[in-house]
């Protein structure tokens, strides 16, 4: 923890925060429980040190104009502990939230339970999650944001659900409160491990960001979240299901490795607007995966894009980033938005830390969670497609594809090697094994062709404003797919591939 790192009060955070004048209360006052008179003095002490009636406090206001329901800890009442008022007091403003339909910002400081209630404060934390949890599960946006310090049963509850999580510089963050850990074992924890940034570096959570940030970070993601219009039709851009039929598969196997060749992250760069999330939450993140919430057009999105390595030689993806994808995979349905998944890859990683990383079973896991997904879903085969890499991310209701993308088991030159014991056959494996645009369409794998133009890596940007237009035509198509119909109807696709080409 940085010595510099200041606690910010609760009022001036929502000063900060919110725009101004727009803060309304939604806090009664607390019953709290009569344990002793000292327990009673505490209290008074508090308040009057405060000048809060508990440890939170809730309401509505509004952001860039809109509105969101805020529960912001207040550190200086009791280090910002929860009792059972406290508890009782952020629950009921969970469930008016919910009942509004409005998004939540949790902006928690503090020690976590309070230790002069106990057990029964202590179980408050299962309440508070449990209303969290049906928030989520209404499809409406929880944020938080950590606050220096949080720990304990509060880090252990509410702080850890958000769908985007972000933390002040220099924070205080973990399970373990350092001056529990120093009295239990006579010895100091660790320094640089309970801090906001290394957090970030762990995947733990999405960004580190100053207060005076905040507040621009949450209308871009509400923007997203919630856009003011996000039904309409979009009209599909000018296309064919089939591209010139003389291409030559090895000539775009070849094009599709130009490491000029656009990538995820321009094409984020080119979306309407994006927001990067960090990691799955979990401790882990890797370079291989990139995830974001993102707009195109006037269609949201949760995208999952393969990042092309700077060494084309080096495999792009392990398990990590599939744990990270199912991050995005959770968040689209549970915030009820598209899902987009982006797939450019030159293989899984091959090595003893992904075996033992278990990415077999992450390659399945991926594979289940798609096809059962029950968010409407678009998979663009962007480059190159290589394996159960390329695979794990390709099940949903439509696929779209760039001119000089291929699908296939193994790299050319791999295939070339199993069945000729050498790899100088990767032309011929690339045709005999239809691994091109035009043959996945004849399949009934691809529905819509964006062309290049020769090559892509020639007009990055402009090509990647038209691959930006037809994501929103597709999201547009999947999204009028009937809820009731969509897991049949991507079921019945993946079951019938190639009889369209028989």
């Amino acid at each position: 923890m940085s010595t510099k790192t200041l606690r910010m009060d609760a009022a001036t955070l929502l000063d900060i925060v919110l725009d101004e004048d727009s803060f309304e209360s939604w806090d009664q006052p607390p019953r709290q429980p009569r344990l002793s008179a000292q327990y009673a003095a505490d209290l008074e002490a508090a308040a009057a040190k405060s000048g809060t009636d508990e440890a939170v406090i809730t309401g509505k206001g509004r952001i860039h104009g809109r509105e969101v329901a805020v529960i912001v800890s207040e550190f200086n009442f009791l280090a910002g502990s929860i009792g059972q008022a406290a508890a009782h007091r952020i629950v009921a403003a969970i469930q008016r939230a919910t009942a509004e339909k409005l998004p939540l910002l949790a902006g928690p400081a503090s020690g976590g339970t309070r230790m002069q209630e106990g057990t029964l404060a202590f179980l408050g934390m299962v309440s508070i999650t449990d209303a969290v949890r049906r928030h989520k599960e209404a499809g409406l946006p929880y944020l938080v944001y950590l606050r220096h310090p949080t720990t304990g049963g509060v880090m252990a509850s509410w702080g850890s659900l958000g769908h985007i999580t972000v933390a002040e510089p220099g924070a205080l963050l973990g399970f373990l409160g350092p001056r529990v850990y120093e009295a239990l074992y006579d010895q100091k924890f660790p320094d640089g491990v309970q801090i906001s940034e290394n957090l970030f570096r762990k995947g733990l959570i999405d960004a580190v960001v100053p207060p005076q940030e905040l507040p621009s970070l949450v209308n871009r993601a509400l923007s997203i979240l919630q856009p003011v219009s996000a039904g309409g039709g979009f009209p599909a851009p000018a296309g064919r299901p089939f591209v010139r039929e003389a291409k030559n598969v090895w000539e775009s196997v070849q094009l599709s490795r130009n490491p000029r060749r656009p990538d995820t992250r321009m094409l984020l760069a080119s979306a309407d607007e994006a927001l990067p999330l960090n990691g799955t939450g979990q401790g882990e993140k890797d370079p291989g995966l990139m995830l974001a919430l993102a707009r195109f057009g006037d269609q949201p999105c949760v995208v999952l894009g393969q990042q092309r390595p700077r060494h084309p030689e080096t495999a792009s993806l392990g398990p990590a980033s599939l744990r990270e994808a199912r991050r995005g995979m959770q968040l689209a349905q549970e915030l009820k938005l598209p899902l987009v998944t982006i797939i450019d890859t030159t293989g899984a990683e091959l090595s003893v830390q992904s075996e033992e990383g278990g990415l077999a079973g992450e390659i399945a896991r991926s594979l289940s969670e798609l096809i059962g997904l029950r968010s409407p879903s678009v998979s663009v085969l962007l480059g190159q497609g290589t394996g159960g890499a390329a695979l794990a991310l390709l099940p949903a209701d439509r696929t779209l594809a760039a001119e000089n993308s291929w699908l296939s088991p193994l790299p050319p030159e791999g295939a070339s090697a199993i069945i000729h014991r050498t790899t100088e056959h990767a032309a011929q494996m690339a045709r005999q094994q239809k691994i091109g645009v035009p043959d996945l369409c004849s399949f009934g794998l691809v529905d819509h062709v964006v062309e290049e133009q020769i090559d892509a890596a020639s007009r990055p940007r402009e090509f990647c404003q038209e691959l930006g237009a037809a994501i929103a035509a597709e999201i547009s198509l999947a999204r009028a797919i009937p809820d009731a119909h969509r897991l049949a109807r991507r079921q019945l696709k993946f079951q019938s591939l190639g009889e369209a080409a028989d």
